[in-house]
């Protein structure tokens, strides 16, 4: 018998979906229910009772969540969010919170993975509270603050460093065209005489002898942080939560210097 979601479940999702300030608009949710050929049985209702009922007759026709699952793909294709990237995120948020009591979640790239089903996200969403709490504190970059959810930080602060860290090459990349990654992408975007992303004006031995720094100061967080934890056992790589806020700070620093750099 294929799996379907509970009545609760598809309440949460529902809810989560078409939360009323970062969730679909109603517009939105006709066209994806209408690119999915799923019936629309209830559109004058509120946006979330509205999907809820489409996925209640949907479910109960088929007996299976396969459609439902295709809807939130549809629903969390990032390019969605070309020009409005937080959106994305906030609704991804939601989303997993919502997810994890089914045992799923969607990645930063859109797509849907198993995750160990939750009990409860109590645990998570204060660890996730506290920590975007201090750096909000500390004044930390709005791009590394969007990695504190609950979903990162469940177990420990582990993944929102590792995908702060991510960022950092995805900005150089946004930055300087290219495609490299780790090591590569510094020295083909920060090194050199001719440099394609400078900090300064590289026109004095100090400016110059600082622009070397930073390169090796981002292939530093790459070769001790990034590197081994994309490869090795999480077990192996347990973060307090102090460490967790220390290595996002300096992740900031790098943001804002990358969002300077010419």
């Amino acid at each position: 018998m294929e799996k379907v979601f509970s009545q609760s479940e598809l309440e949460a999702i529902a809810a989560a979906l078409a939360d009323t300030s970062e969730g679909l608009t109603g517009s939105e949710i006709a066209h994806i229910l209408a690119t999915l050929k799923m019936a629309d049985p209830a559109p004058a209702m509120t946006k979330w009772k509205r999907l809820h009922n489409a996925f209640v007759e949907r479910q109960n026709y088929s007996q299976n969540r396969r459609a439902i699952l295709q809807f939130i793909r549809e629903a969390m294709k990032p390019e969605r969010y070309a020009k409005q990237p937080e959106r994305f995120e906030a609704m991804r948020g939601n989303l997993n919170r919502a997810l994890a009591f089914s045992g799923l979640a969607v990645s930063a790239s859109g797509e849907l993975h198993a995750v160990t089903r939750a009990e409860t996200l109590t645990e998570a969403q204060r660890r996730a509270d506290d920590l975007r709490a201090d750096l909000t504190r500390r004044g930390v970059h709005p791009d590394v603050l969007r990695f504190c959810r609950a979903e990162l930080v469940a177990d420990n602060y582990f993944h929102a460093v590792l995908e702060a860290t991510k960022s950092i090459a995805d900005k150089l990349r946004a930055k300087s065209g290219l495609t490299e990654d780790g090591a590569k992408l510094v020295d083909a975007t920060l090194c050199g005489s001719a440099p394609r992303v400078a900090i300064n004006e590289l026109t004095t031995e100090s400016q110059r002898s600082e622009q070397s720094g930073f390169a090796n100061l981002i292939k530093g967080v790459f070769g001790m942080f990034r590197n081994p934890t994309a490869h090795e056992a999480r077990i192996l790589w347990a973060m307090s939560k102090e460490d967790a806020e220390d290595l996002l700070s300096l992740a900031s620093l790098i943001h804002r210097r990358l969002d300077a750099a010419r």
